[in-house]
């Protein structure tokens, strides 16, 4: 039999019907300077831009990022395209508030300060050895390397905001929690 889900309290084990076809598509974080982001996330974590979104009367715009292949198959008409950003599974939405950029005292809380709440995205990396390297050479800030804390094989890393990046290698966190 085919694994389905882990059994704990509050867990439905079948999921209902009428949630057949919905995808986890995107996660959303505020940036201060999307040139800053953006050069991080495309340069320094592979990430490719399928769409960006002005709002001007809202004084806000939204890139929405993917990993590397991900934009493959992806159509050039714009319009087609956002359509096939929606459907896609694992992408990164950074929202810049218009001005944000010029305020040299703002700063967007990044969850794992008090008042604690969000906490972190992930990427799956195939070495994390290299990957560390690489973000050695690129002035990444650590929160956590690989061999520090009683959580080994995991690295934490922050993007320009101070939001907290995970690093795993897969095959290297078999016995996690066991």
């Amino acid at each position: 039999m085919a694994f389905n889900t882990e059994i704990h309290p509050g867990v439905q084990e079948q999921a209902p019907e009428q949630t057949r076809g919905f995808v986890f598509n995107h996660s959303m974080l505020r940036v201060k300077d999307p040139k800053r982001s953006l050069e991080f996330y495309t340069r320094v974590m592979g990430m490719r831009l399928l769409r960006k979104l002005d709002f001007p009367e809202m004084k806000f715009s939204l890139y929405f990022l993917a990993g590397p292949g991900a934009n493959e198959g992806a159509p050039e008409d714009a319009g087609e395209r956002m359509a096939w950003t929606f459907s896609q599974r694992g992408i990164l939405e950074l929202t810049h508030n218009w001005g944000t950029e010029d305020d040299a005292d703002f700063k967007y809380h990044n969850g794992n300060e008090d008042p604690r709440g969000f906490g972190h995205i992930c990427f799956a990396v195939p070495d994390l050895d290299a990957a560390v390297r690489w973000f050695d050479e690129n002035g990444v800030e650590f929160v956590k390397r690989p061999d520090e804390g009683k959580m080994k094989d995991v690295a934490f890393i922050k993007d320009p905001d101070g939001y907290w990046i995970e690093i795993v290698e897969p095959g290297r966190l078999k016995q996690l929690g066991l």
